[in-house]
């Protein structure tokens, strides 16, 4: 699979669009429906949003503060959820240690401290031994993480994600998906309004996932 850090695309790959808009976004523009709804995990009377991301990504990065004070925002009527994507495939150690940490109740607590670390501090985790040095460097206990890092449950979720992607369609990262029905992502955005520049791709964005949501409530 190739995964393209959308917003940092250049200018030249823009098309415009006489009728789009972030605020009115139209199918086959900002957004398109999948072809086949997925299951949601929302809470009664909230809307899931699912963000497809990798940790090394530097569009994710970029949108990390955005995407947070949104889901925030929007708690009320958003349950927000992560997919890291699978680069290197069934045993891919980025998603291996978003799997462990989201099954030890710690991924929410430690995801900006794992950004850190890739984006801040340039430290690459590629392998399981960069993983398991990073969880006991950061407190958590080495024979629990070992034992979570490698429990059938784990795996098996690290092994089925390539599938969890397909089934949404999704290809590039950063990638929202609303209501297990829409998706967005800032590259889609970008292509369909020459205005969108790395510098308010996130507001757009933003707009974008409002407008989803809304329909989705309806």
């Amino acid at each position: 699979m190739r995964f393209i850090p959308a917003l940092l695309l250049g200018a030249g790959l823009l098309a415009s669009s006489a009728f789009a808009s972030p605020t009115a976004p139209k199918d086959g523009a900002e957004y398109r429906t999948l072809p086949a709804p997925q299951a949601t995990q929302a809470a009664p009377g909230k809307v899931e949003v699912v963000e497809f991301f990798m940790y090394h990504c530097p569009a994710c990065y970029m949108l990390e503060p955005t995407i947070k004070e949104w889901a925030a925002k929007n708690a009320d009527k958003v349950t927000f959820r992560r997919i890291h994507l699978p680069l290197t495939g069934p045993n891919d150690p980025e998603a291996h240690l978003f799997l462990t940490l989201d099954a030890m109740k710690l991924e929410d607590s430690l995801h900006d401290k794992v950004l850190h670390t890739w984006h801040v501090q340039r430290k690459q985790l590629r392998s399981d031994e960069d993983n398991l040095d990073w969880a006991v460097k950061n407190g958590i206990d080495k024979a629990k993480f070992t034992s979570v890092y490698n429990s059938f449950g784990v795996v098996t979720r690290l092994r089925g994600l390539g599938k969890v992607a397909a089934a949404y369609t999704v290809n590039s990262t950063p990638t929202l998906i609303v209501n297990g029905r829409y998706l967005t992502s800032p590259e889609l955005i970008g292509k369909s309004n020459p205005g969108v520049t790395n510098a308010n791709a996130g507001m757009a964005t933003m707009q974008v996932l409002d407008a989803l949501v809304a329909m989705s409530r309806k």
